[in-house]
């Protein structure tokens, strides 16, 4: 995991989240960012889960757990910043959406899945964190004012509302996440978290005898090892070399002797700093396939224009088959444009090369209806859903099964979320 700059001086500085972001499907991650190989993602609880959350989200989930230690969690507590109303819809909510999580191959044997209620470690540091955080961080993020603007029908004048940035903060710090996977257009969200625990750090990661302690860890190294950190923590340290700095990391992660209590020791003591109690995560850009809803608006069950995940097959050739098309193409005989149609978008996610041109060359010459343009797209999307029907109705048939797989996954969380919990109280002071 990556750290801001040198020394003290930097410690408010803002690294912008994006430069420091590794991409999902082109980049490996950087050597100094291996030591934490823990992702971290979460979902509102809104029930069954349609294409547009699959393609936007959890696609890459499934991708991710073949290569990283995952939580993924239910955040029910989010859904009440702004649906604090809809109490009863929660529950039955939060196991709709598990199931199609598992349905689409998130597998709790690589992955652990949690309730975020469920821990009360999440509220601790939640308040903890306020203690510390200046309020003008949370009134300036973006999402703040265009969400009330949005939602002018909920009073949104809530402390839950303008707290959840920092909630959500909480969620992932508490984990001590190593990558947030988002969109390019979401890595704000993960800025302010970085920011929070940059704050933290800074008042409250100096650990008694810190420097001795450091200078025992570095015992602990190879001999030519310790010497090469040395050096390279100097010439960070004098002269601002990021690449010494990398350097130092890199020999900290490729030494397997250490514990994550060390090597977090370690990386403070290259910078200058102190023990970091709370390590910053890491945006992880995610290639993400936008899917419109069926008007070729954004996908919403507010809107109605959704096809979920488990839609039954007659449903989504019914669906399909009734979306608008192109405007300008009245009658058969008539040319249109593939870009005005909002089938065209579900082919961009659907078809491959040799369709998608089949379909430009039909649209524009009127050789093909728009009905034959939609049948690819209804073969793919069925031909997509099948295994996840099967594989849910194995987990609707025995929702005790569900349940227990949320259990295991949640106390799997207890168990590191009541360890961080235990180190921050320690740096506070709150052990007495």
């Amino acid at each position: 995991m990556r750290f801001i700059g040198a020394q003290c001086r930097a410690s408010y500085n803002r690294t912008p989240a994006l430069a420091l972001a590794p991409k999902l499907m082109n980049e490996t991650v950087p050597t100094g960012m291996r030591t934490h190989q823990r992702v971290l993602s979460g979902m509102r609880p809104t029930g069954a889960m349609h294409l547009g959350h699959y393609h936007g989200a959890l696609k890459n989930w499934v991708r991710l757990q073949a290569d990283y230690e995952c939580f993924y969690f239910v955040a029910d507590w989010h859904a009440l910043t702004t649906h604090y109303q809809d109490r009863e819809v929660i529950e039955q909510s939060v196991y709709d959406m598990v199931i199609d999580w598992l349905a689409a191959g998130i597998d709790p044997e690589k992955a652990t899945i949690f309730i975020q209620s469920r821990l009360p470690e999440h509220a601790e540091l939640f308040t903890l964190l306020g203690m510390g955080t200046p309020l003008s961080w949370l009134e300036r993020m973006p999402t703040y004012k265009d969400q009330i603007e949005k939602l002018r029908d909920k009073d949104l004048a809530t402390y839950g509302f303008l707290g959840y940035p920092l909630l959500q903060a909480a969620d992932i710090l508490i984990y001590k996440a190593g990558f947030v996977p988002v969109g390019e257009d979401q890595a704000p969200h993960v800025e302010i978290t970085r920011e929070v625990a940059r704050r933290f750090n800074h008042l409250y990661g100096r650990e008694p005898d810190f420097e001795a302690k450091a200078q025992a860890t570095v015992k602990k190294l190879a001999k030519s090892d310790a010497k090469a950190f040395e050096a390279a923590r100097k010439a960070f340290q004098q002269g601002g070399s990021e690449q010494a700095l990398e350097t130092a990391r890199t020999i900290v992660a490729n030494c397997g002797a250490l514990s994550i209590e060390d090597r977090d020791r370690l990386e403070g003591y290259a910078r200058g700093t102190g023990k970091t109690i709370l390590p910053e995560p890491q945006v992880l850009l995610t290639e993400v396939s936008k899917l419109p809803g069926l008007d070729g608006e954004k996908m919403s069950k507010s809107y109605g224009n959704t096809i979920a995940m488990r839609e039954e097959p007659a449903d989504i050739e019914r669906k399909i088959r009734r979306m608008p098309t192109d405007p300008k193409r009245v009658r058969r005989t008539d040319p249109g444009n593939p870009e005005d149609c909002p089938v065209w978008q579900f082919h961009q996610v659907y078809s491959n090369a040799e369709t998608k041109a089949w379909v430009v060359k039909g649209c524009t010459t009127a050789g093909i209806g728009c009905l034959e343009c939609k049948q690819p797209v209804i073969d793919a999307i069925k031909q997509e859903q099948q295994p996840w029907r099967e594989r849910a109705e194995a987990y609707l048939s025995n929702p005790k099964h569900v349940h227990w797989i949320v259990e295991v996954g949640t106390e799997r969380a207890r168990t590191v979320a009541r360890e961080t919990m235990r180190e921050v109280r320690q740096a506070m002071g709150l052990t007495s």
